[in-house]
């Protein structure tokens, strides 16, 4: 690659430093928003208020509306988070429940929308794995038959090196060397990005990366962005370099629609489709411990190399063609060669959309502790689950597997917080053990199940499992497992273990809890 000269350093340095200014903006689209919203909440409110003027009859039909829609719910085969949440809801308010259910609850999203990701797909490279080494997964059981149905589902198995990194910081920098021996393109998917350290280094490296003619993808969630970056940060990111090109996924708008329900909560970085990264980190400072805001920031990452990667590229573009670039061509970006020297096991990228049906993330965590026979460790930031989740959890220490799960000591949402607490008398009544990380705030998603993990961006919440766009590794390598495994016990020895008796809760908190947990499927 050509070095850049003297000026084109200066531009760049100048460029990065008025980004600068995105970071005390207040932003009129968030208020602006925020009031639109509420000025529907309370048009609705007096509409209800109005038809109820008109006596018995309406409250007939909405008695009898809400009843046929309660029977269509419990009718319904696919799981469902919190059935009985949402049938209570609806029969209490059933204006305002059944109007939660449709944008919340259902995780459908409009016909239309799913042919148009379907069709994406379809015509991206279909990815295979190597027949040797789908006959040494089917040996492994049921732990196999997992790597079979991803398989089953676009996402094949690799032999290839992956590497955990248990602090944000680590990866962060591993992701920095990665890019700056970009050659081809680096692609760049993200929940959030916020002006600060760790904006600035990243974007000076794609800066001078595209001034070499390395090709530029970014996405990035408004939602998750919008406190972050000020509007239309996409086209100026866009106008810096002809080779970056953005994707501002879903804008958000004041408008309630039920494809607003649906945010890209994944994290990506693929460079020259040979290296890839995922995890919980994303582009703001907290994560590289640059800034502190709920104690220490506990985060951990993947790097996948050699043909596994085509998985992460794949998983970024059907976003990408979906919603940016239908006609793309993309047989390019994927890597045609195994890569030598493969570690033993296997390494599986996958993701999950609300827009293809299947709860691939769920249905991952759920056969990992239903088929443990020694340890199922987690680690998440909210625990707000559904029936299926919470039976497996007790089901598993019931048989005798070692189930543990660590939460954050300090909350980032108070609310979730408290749900997350909720769910532990359940759960250790059962004997499965609960910690809180007292560091800090523990942002971390994995699960270790016996010799085989997941690490990923996939949160043990209604959100992540039915509404996000999300995306994983599930691996069997034993260097990658087992420091997933010291990681963890390390988090063990800082966390505070929860026991029935720290929990009790007087009438009124049991009261406020129960109360809330019929708005779990919403948070």
């Amino acid at each position: 690659m050509r070095k850049l000269s003297k000026r084109q350093s200066e531009w760049i340095e100048r460029t990065v430093a008025n980004n600068r200014r995105y970071k005390v903006v207040l932003y009129n689209r968030v208020i602006v928003c925020v009031l639109l919203v509420i000025l529907q909440c309370v048009g609705f409110i007096a509409l209800v208020d109005a038809l109820g003027r008109y006596g018995v009859a309406v409250q007939l039909f909405f008695g009898f509306v809400s009843t046929l829609f309660v029977l269509h719910l419990l009718s319904r085969t696919d799981a469902q988070p919190a059935k009985v949440s949402w049938v209570i809801l609806i029969l209490v308010a059933p204006v305002v429940g059944v109007s939660a259910y449709f944008f919340f609850g259902n995780g459908r999203s409009t016909d239309r929308l799913c042919r148009k990701y379907t069709e994406a797909s379809k015509n991206l490279p279909a990815l295979k794995g190597e027949p040797r080494l789908q006959e040494e997964v089917k040996a492994l059981g049921r732990a196999g038959a997992l790597s079979l149905r991803l398989e089953g589902l676009g996402y094949p198995a690799y032999q290839g090196n992956v590497r955990y990194f248990p602090t944000g910081k680590e990866l962060f920098e591993s992701i920095c060397e990665a890019v700056e021996k970009a050659e081809k393109f680096i692609f760049l998917e993200f929940f959030i990005i916020a002006g600060g350290v760790m904006w600035e280094r990243l974007l000076k490296l794609l800066l001078s990366k595209a001034m070499q003619g390395v090709k530029v993808k970014i996405v990035y969630d408004d939602f998750g962005s919008v406190l972050a970056l000020p509007p239309k940060y996409d086209r100026y990111l866009e106008g810096l370099h002809e080779n970056i090109e953005c994707l501002c996924f879903n804008k958000i708008s004041p408008i309630f629609t039920l494809k607003m329900n649906h945010r890209d909560h994944r994290k990506i970085l693929v460079v020259d489709g040979v290296v890839g990264f995922t995890g919980g980190v994303n582009i703001a400072d907290e994560y590289i411990d640059e800034k502190r805001r709920f104690g220490y920031w506990k985060d951990t990452g993947i790097k996948v190399t050699g043909e596994a990667v085509n998985s992460l590229t794949r998983t970024f573009l059907e976003l990408w063609t979906t919603f940016k670039a239908p006609k793309l061509s993309c047989g390019e970006y994927f890597c045609a060669k195994a890569e030598t020297g493969a570690e033993a096991g296997f390494v599986q990228p996958y993701a999950d959309s609300p827009l293809d049906r299947t709860r691939v993330g769920e249905e991952v965590y759920l056969d990992m502790i239903e088929r443990a026979k020694d340890r199922v460790y987690i680690t998440t930031p909210y625990l707000l689950l559904d029936d299926l989740l919470r039976s497996a959890l007790v089901r598993a220490a019931a048989r005798g597997v070692d189930v543990r799960v660590v939460t954050p000591g300090i909350p980032d949402k108070k609310t979730v917080y408290r749900l997350t607490r909720a769910n532990y008398d359940d759960l250790l009544k059962a004997g499965v053990r609960v910690y809180e990380y007292t560091p800090g705030f523990l942002h971390a998603k994995s699960v270790l199940s016996d010799e085989t993990a997941v690490v990923g961006t996939v949160n043990f919440d209604f959100r992540s499992l039915y509404h996000h766009f999300e995306n994983a590794v599930y691996f069997t390598t034993p260097s990658a497992v087992d420091a997933l495994k010291k990681d963890v016990e390390e988090i063990f020895t800082v966390s505070k273990e929860q026991t029935l008796s720290t929990r009790k809760r007087g009438l009124l908190g049991g009261i406020v809890n129960a109360a809330l947990r019929l708005i779990e499927p919403l948070l």
